[in-house]
């Protein structure tokens, strides 16, 4: 299997084809979810007509028909925990665009945790619509044991208008489910603290000596660490009770060297505690300091579930490192992708949408250059009908209006294909939307 590959295609087929057991590191998935989105790629033969093979469409919207029905029996006939929860659910659910979407995952959730190694974590990245279904589907798949936190994101702090007419609070947050494979897994805590603010310093560090800022902290075992006579000794005449000193003879010795040893008015030694070591609080599992992309972030790509860098980067700092290699099954504008390249990982990407791959490989060309090097797995290569768009004037009168592309006319022929059929795609979207409204054809 190579790595730093994008692979365009349905990711069930995919991950089952191309992706071996127990090689990968960390997954993230954004799996789509009722957003109203439908993402289209039309490929014309040369007449012009639509083959039904070169046409895919990916919708967010879920609904319970024959495919889903029979996604769901292939999931109970499988057995195990897995059915069971499936089954539960259909009891509950019945035959429901919600019971649709969790046959869609289930399959997928499957052969992600078998490709994924015994060190290696999952994060599913949700909204409350779904995330407690999903929670079961994946204590069906990983265990019960596997789970290791539900993550809250302040994705907005702008309250929605409809809440007030719907009376009810603004759905501000996001949900991200954190799975381990095992106890062994990677995670790296002191990563991602979030460094103090000036003002935080300044109230936390409140004295001052000759070497600067700081505050106290403690050099003696408390009760509660039990005994440890190793660490009792004698120091400038002071000797602990039978909890000991924190550390060796030999390291309070440097401590105090450094000028970072103190002692109270009554005798008590106590550590003195510099900003220049601190590296920050440590992270919960509320994180309200990563904003969503601001409009005029250099990031910002216009798809509509692009997330933050900033997110990823604490999740593949704390999960993964160097060299490790990342999944992401529903990629779409790639942040995954860029942030494991910039991170110095390996990684994978998935999309059935040629929108998607064709946005990555401009985004990872405009960040990296040619310092980055993979292979696309499944892209079409004949464009004939796209290129055939170049002299139909209205393509170029729409495309001032595809306010979700940021590609501009590229000298490339190859390049150029691609954002005529970006260009093309936003245009079909338009047309049905306008022909379903009943509105004049775009």
């Amino acid at each position: 299997m190579a790595e730093n590959v994008l692979y365009y295609g349905d990711n069930l087929d995919i991950l089952r084809r191309y992706v071996k057991d127990e090689t990968i590191d960390l997954i993230y998935l954004d799996p789509p979810f009722n957003s109203k989105a439908t993402y289209n790629v039309l490929f014309g033969e040369q007449n012009g007509s639509q083959a039904a093979a070169q046409i895919k469409a990916f919708e967010d919207t879920w609904s319970w028909d024959q495919a889903a029905a029979e996604a769901y029996q292939e999931v109970v006939e499988a057995g195990g925990k897995v059915s069971q929860a499936m089954q539960a659910f259909r009891m509950f659910l019945g035959d429901s665009n919600m019971l649709a979407y969790l046959a869609m995952m289930v399959p997928r959730l499957v052969e992600l945790q078998r490709v994924l190694k015994p060190t290696g974590s999952i994060y599913l990245h949700c909204d409350p619509t779904a995330s407690h279904y999903l929670k079961m589907l994946l204590d069906a798949v990983f265990g019960t044991r596997s789970y290791r936190g539900e993550i809250t994101w302040l994705r907005s702090r702008n309250p929605k208008g409809s809440q007030y007419a719907l009376k009810q609070y603004s759905p501000d947050t996001d949900t991200i489910l954190y799975y381990a494979r095992s106890d062994s897994a990677e995670f790296h805590y002191d990563r991602i603290k979030v460094p103090l603010s000036e003002d935080e310093l300044n109230r936390k560090y409140d004295r001052k000596d000759e070497k600067g800022r700081f505050t106290d902290g403690p050099i003696l075992r408390s009760p509660s660490m039990g005994d440890r006579p190793n660490l009792v000794y004698e120091y400038k005449g002071y000797t602990p009770g039978l909890f000991g000193w924190r550390v060796s003879l030999g390291k309070l010795i440097e401590i105090d060297r450094q000028g970072n040893l103190g002692w109270s008015s009554s005798g008590k030694p106590y550590r003195k505690l510099r900003p220049e070591d601190d590296s920050g609080n440590p992270i919960g599992n509320c994180w309200i300091d990563i904003s969503s992309i601001n409009p005029q972030a250099k990031e910002k790509l216009g798809y509509p579930t692009q997330k933050p860098e900033a997110l990823l980067e604490r999740i593949v700092q704390a999960s993964s490192n160097e060299g490790d290699l990342v999944l992401d099954p529903f990629c779409g504008s790639g942040t995954t992708v860029a942030v494991a390249q910039r991170l110095g990982r390996a990684w994978i990407g998935i999309d059935i949408t040629h929108l998607a791959v064709t946005l990555m490989k401009h985004r990872l060309r405009d960040a990296f250059g040619d310092q980055v090097q993979y292979e696309v797995i499944g892209e079409p290569v004949s464009l004939p009908d796209a290129e055939a768009l170049a002299d139909r004037p209205e393509v170029w009168l729409r495309q001032k209006q595809v306010k979700r592309l940021d590609f501009s006319e590229r000298g490339d022929p190859e390049e150029r294909s691609e954002h005529l059929l970006a260009v093309y795609a936003s245009l079909e979207k338009a047309r049905k939307r306008a022909t379903t409204e009943g509105l004049a054809p775009v």
